[in-house]
């Protein structure tokens, strides 16, 4: 205490004068123009967040946009011999993309790192102009599996665009600048697969308006598709108009000499002098511990996207639903209305009134009734069937945007500013490693639950919605000691 209060007297001012003189501005770089902005402008950056936002939802629609028609298109490539069979080949063409991503995230962090964020966001939305429009237009299984896998290599921003979203903002609206964009990334992976739902066969449809002859009749599956692309042109613009925020220079800066500034540019060289790179997440145990439970979650949450789309489509005698693609987009259409009403009116009274880890307790207590509830809805029809389906719908996808929006908080928060993307990479690498196993194994499990409808012990889809819980009690137990460390307690 001694030697404490003698530093914060005489000593201070000679202490951190040396810290002082070397705070400058460097014109040339990028990040020093945003953090002068942000020292100039106390309000919240919305012009940049929209953009933000906007690439983030338009970079997330290609990713599950496939369930609603993924049944259809595997049937009509008669790669499977069985109908039974159909779920097998769905899972693998799910995985693809994830394996892909899972390949690559890890460089794409320390890209964003080195030469900027702007770059890898470019890239991304490139290649989701290119493949997914090619994907639409495949003839055979392994185009679809060769086209959602470039598309998976190719999308990196998912790190960078984070590590974006705290570094635009003043430090008090990073937290609301990260959820904003978790959120639209949640839903992203709900409009997408709406929109695949809808326009998927429009020549069946819509045949007033598409002809069987024309390009969307001999490629039923090519409008959702191209509507995607054509989205994702405008956030390609604006991402001209986004400001880098990487500095580009090798000296120690600051902004100005303010007492707040100066503590955490002198926290940020204590993290960077401790940390030994980007070897050092690897001894990061918040942040380790943290990636665990969210790949955990991850993985549930992707084989239950893909389950929920086979399931629904299949045959009222396989334990399904008989529903059209256009059926399954209407219950996500309406889950993704009710999920933007919730994340802007709900979720910030929710998340500050509720510790973040406990939040996510109770959403995985809850999801296990949920989740079980489904294998029963067959026995119902009309209204009653439809309300308990797109109930179900939006309580789950609500709960798993919560969980995205919290483990992306307090992965943030367990690292310093200039490992964010590399952290974020790292946690996008090892969920998509997850997500690769979740598709196909949920696939394989659902074509073998097909095919066991009068089983004495959890028959039929019960087998599938049983698995899915199994996974959640998992998760569940890793958000306890001494599975799951904190860095101090987040607000959120």
């Amino acid at each position: 205490m001694g030697d404490d209060a003698s530093g914060g007297g005489g000593g201070g001012a000679g202490a951190s004068e040396p810290l002082l003189k070397r705070a400058r501005y460097h014109p040339n770089c990028p990040g020093c123009r945003v953090d002068r902005r942000k020292e100039e402008r106390e309000g919240f950056p919305f012009t940049e967040i929209s953009c933000l936002w906007l690439v983030t939802i338009c970079s997330s629609l290609p990713i599950q946009s496939l369930f609603p028609f993924l049944y259809f298109m595997i049937r009509d490539l008669h790669v499977a011999k069985e109908e039974e069979d159909i779920g097998f080949y769905a899972g693998f063409v799910g995985a693809s993309y994830m394996l892909g991503r899972a390949l690559t995230s890890v460089i794409w962090g320390v890209v964003a790192d080195k030469h900027g964020r702007k770059p890898v966001l470019v890239i991304t939305l490139v290649s989701v102009i290119i493949f997914n429009t090619l994907f639409g237009l495949i003839s055979s299984y392994w185009m679809a599996l060769t086209t959602r896998g470039l598309l998976g290599l190719l999308s990196g921003m998912l790190g960078p665009v984070k590590a974006y979203a705290t570094e635009v903002c003043r430090k008090e609206h990073g937290h609301l600048a990260l959820s904003l964009i978790t959120s639209s990334r949640g839903i992203g992976l709900i409009v997408g697969p709406a929109i695949g739902g809808y326009l998927a066969q429009p020549a069946d449809k819509y045949p007033s308006i598409f002809s069987v002859n024309s390009i969307f009749g001999r490629f039923p599956y090519f409008l959702p598709c191209l509507c995607i692309s054509l989205l994702a042109v405008a956030p390609l613009i604006a991402c001209f108009w986004l400001p880098e925020t990487l500095h580009k220079h090798t000296e120690d800066t600051l902004l100005n000499n303010s007492v707040e500034a100066v503590k955490e540019s002198l926290s940020d060289t204590n993290a960077e002098q401790n940390g030994g790179g980007c070897l050092s997440l690897f001894t990061n145990w918040p942040l380790l511990s943290a990636i665990t439970v969210y790949c955990i979650f991850s993985l549930q949450d992707l084989a239950y996207a893909e389950v929920f789309s086979l399931w629904a489509v299949s045959d009222r005698k396989y334990g399904g639903l008989s529903f059209s693609s256009q059926d399954v987009g209407s219950v996500l259409s309406i889950s993704g209305l009710l999920l933007l009403i919730y994340q802007i009116l709900i979720y910030p009274s929710v998340a500050k009134s509720i510790d973040p880890i406990t939040l996510v307790r109770a959403i995985a207590v809850l999801s296990i009734p949920l989740l079980a509830s489904y294998p029963f809805m067959p026995a119902l029809s009309g209204f009653i069937l439809q309300l308990a389906v797109n109930c179900a719908s939006f309580l789950k996808n609500s709960f798993a945007v919560t969980t995205m929006t919290v483990f992306s908080i307090l992965m943030n928060d367990s690292v310093s500013q200039d490992r964010r993307a590399s952290a974020n990479g790292l946690s996008i690498t090892l969920m998509s490693i997850s997500k690769t196993i979740a598709p196909a194994v949920a696939g394989v499990i659902f074509s073998w639950a097909q095919k066991r409808q009068t089983a004495p012990f959890l028959p039929g889809d019960h087998l599938v919605f049983f698995m899915l819980n199994v996974f959640t009690v998992i998760s569940l137990t890793f958000t306890f000691r001494p599975f799951y460390a904190r860095k101090g307690r987040t607000e959120h």
